[in-house]
């Protein structure tokens, strides 16, 4: 199979969309909903509780209660019959203990994009949410995780915050927790703090200020994102470890060749690599079914055909569909006419 060679300027602006974090598939439901039912707010006690002045209660969605870009400084009184809690976009500053004394049933919180900081959240508000699987904190000003967050969580936003510290007790018993955004904060070390979440397949922990790659992560991951950190080696054979890890993605480090120990990426079973924007002078050795490389502005001098293949026959050839080499110190010159057997499935090759 003839395989199209592009030359292409460095530019991160040519980052495919793959790299970019996925839309949320639950925007719809905590976006701008609020705003269609602006003429159909619910007011009437009958369905367990009046709906406050300053939101939204739709009759057709009445376990819901819509409250956002409202310009809140406070939090409003919150019926008991509410499961989806919708408070983001607004300027709070605090949760006080009794802020949700009667919303024993909420299933989703959102209050994501306000002004929160961790002293102004009661120690004690969270105590009784036995059924909360949704928490979006995400771009506040927290310094630190609330304490006693329900067990039943299932979605943690945090991002966007000043956390620098993550403790094991933060995360204590959360058992059902899958997904974990912890991006853009100021941590350091992770320690074992997250070392007994056994259910988390997402893991977020890019722009923090890691210079070492975490030592205790939960062994399940299916996604691992520690792009724009300082960590520069990796340990020995740590992929190993997480028998389903698909997608690895440590763009924006200083990565070397030195720190990556030899076959470090030569594990099956994972779909996506990502080593963008590091230091990197040699292509890591990978696996034939490695779907997608990412390589672009490292300083490689040389297209190693043994990085991709061993041996090359009928029944043995990379599975690589993407590989991006653009913004190294190669050319198209220095690609093998041979690598088209090797790399028979790669729809391009970008250098």
């Amino acid at each position: 199979m003839m395989m199209r060679l592009v030359i292409v300027l460095l530019s991160s602006a040519l980052l495919p969309l793959c790299l970019s974090h996925p839309p949320d598939p639950l925007a719809w439901l905590y976006g701008q909903q609020s705003q269609r039912y602006a003429f159909a707010s619910l007011q009437a006690g009958s369905a367990g509780g009046e709906c406050p002045d300053e939101c939204d209660c739709p009759p057709s969605f009445p376990v819901a209660m819509y409250c956002d870009g409202r310009g809140l400084t406070a939090m409003p009184t919150v019926p008991s019959r509410v499961k989806y809690l919708y408070l983001q976009n607004n300027a709070i500053t605090d949760v006080p203990d009794a802020a949700l004394v009667n919303a024993t049933n909420l299933v989703w919180l959102m209050m994501h994009h306000n002004q929160l900081t961790s002293e102004a959240i009661g120690k004690k508000v969270f105590l009784k949410l036995e059924g909360l699987q949704r928490l979006y904190l995400q771009h506040n000003n927290l310094t630190s995780i609330p304490s006693d967050l329900p067990r039943s969580l299932r979605d943690l936003r945090i991002n966007h915050n000043s956390i620098a510290k993550v403790t094991p007790v933060d995360l204590e018993g959360m058992d059902n927790l899958t997904i974990l955004y912890l991006h853009d904060n100021a941590i350091t070390d992770l320690g074992t703090s997250l070392k007994a979440l056994k259910s988390l397949t997402l893991l977020d922990i890019s722009g923090n200020k890691l210079t070492k790659f975490p030592e205790s992560l939960p062994e399940q991951l299916h996604q691992l994102y520690l792009e724009s950190n300082s960590i520069d080696s990796l340990p020995d054979g740590f992929l190993g470890r997480f028998s389903q890890l698909q997608y690895v993605r440590m763009a924006h480090n200083q990565l070397t060749d030195k720190g990556i120990p030899p076959n470090t990426f030569n594990v099956t079973g994972l779909v996506e690599l990502d080593l963008s924007f590091n230091k990197l002078e040699r292509i890591p050795i990978v696996s034939t079914t490695l779907q997608h490389l990412y390589l672009q502005a490292n300083q490689i001098k040389e297209f190693t055909m043994g990085s991709f293949c061993s041996v090359v026959d009928v029944s043995n050839f990379s599975k690589l569909r993407t590989l991006r080499l653009d913004g190294n110190e190669i050319n198209h010159g220095d690609i093998p006419p041979e690598s088209a057997l090797c790399l028979r499935q790669a729809s391009s090759i970008e250098v």
